[in-house]
């Protein structure tokens, strides 16, 4: 038995916290990345992972000394730094004769890896190197996926899913138009990814809405995709499996449309259309000849009966 799967009992209420912390919720906190340096990480590489800590902060976590570790033959490392930071994103990064300037990224499921994707970088510009104002920390990034491949390709379709759940940030109800200040951008082509990265800059229009113009503010990387570890369909749809409390309750007689128009059903009884008083019109109003006919017609109904 591992030291970490251990149940450990809290002696002091500063570690029942931290306990309290760490276990399952019903709405998870947000996601925290990990950024591991191999043990032959060149200077690109270890750029590229101060510049990916940049942009996640303050949701990340920069280990600084290298760590001697193959993701895709030994996963036991990872595990045990993800339970130890508490993060459930990582990204490693390696380079050797084989695999030069090496980026794997991937994500784990109760501590273990779910899923992940081997990158290769084949040009970098960083942060440092564009002469530009930067995003302060924290901000919500857009995304933008452009190319066939994303959606078409069942790699990058898992590859487009992970960089999402990397990028995204804190989950928010509203959007304030002056909070969108910068845009990641990543285009499928020929077999590459090209990641980019933009500041957005709202310039008077002479109308309500502002004009928008991208300025490009770094890092920028041309990658290549290298090898996958991917999720069976079955482990897939358990890690996504929502909990019973967050399922919107079903409503009854009230459906919706694929535009999102709410339809209602009422369930009425049956009306006498005799009785339904109308707009009183001079039109509308029985004659005499029409009143004696009608009651020519019950008393015969009850000579009958009788």
């Amino acid at each position: 038995m591992d030291a970490l799967d251990k149940v450990i009992k809290p002696k002091t209420k500063r570690a029942k916290r931290f306990l309290e912390k760490r276990e399952p919720k019903v709405s998870e906190n947000i996601k925290n990345a990990m950024l591991i340096k191999g043990g032959n990480a060149n200077a690109t590489v270890t750029q590229v992972l101060r510049d990916v800590y940049a942009l996640k902060k303050p949701y990340g976590v920069l280990y600084k000394k290298k760590n001697i570790t193959r993701p895709f033959e030994d996963q036991t490392s990872l595990e045990f730094f993800s339970k130890k930071s508490d993060c459930s994103l990582f990204m490693f990064g390696s380079h050797n004769k084989k695999r030069p300037n090496n980026l794997v990224i991937g994500r784990m499921y109760d501590y273990h890896v779910l899923d992940m994707i081997e990158l290769g970088i084949e040009k970098f510009v960083s942060l440092k190197d564009i002469k530009t104002s930067k995003c302060p920390e924290g901000t919500k990034p857009m995304l933008i996926f452009a190319g066939d491949d994303f959606d078409v390709t069942e790699d990058y379709r898992r590859l487009k899913n992970l960089l999402i759940d990397f990028f995204r940030g804190p989950t928010v109800s509203n959007v304030r138009l002056a909070g969108l200040e910068y845009v990641l951008h990543f285009t499928a082509l020929n077999g590459k990814v090209y990641f980019r990265s933009y500041k957005l800059l709202l310039k008077k229009s002479g109308c309500r809405t502002p004009r928008i113009e991208l300025e490009e503010m770094g890092p920028s990387m041309d990658l290549v995709l290298r090898r996958t570890h991917l999720a069976s369909d079955d482990l897939y749809k358990l890690s996504m499996k929502m909990p019973k409390a967050l399922k919107p309750k079903k409503r009854k007689n009230i459906s919706q449309d694929t535009f999102g128009t709410t339809f209602g059903r009422i369930h009425m009884q049956k009306q006498d259309l005799s009785k339904l008083q109308t707009r009183k019109m001079k039109g509308l109003k029985k004659r005499p000849a029409e009143t004696g006919t009608e009651d020519q017609g019950k008393k015969s109904k009850r000579m009958k009966k009788n």
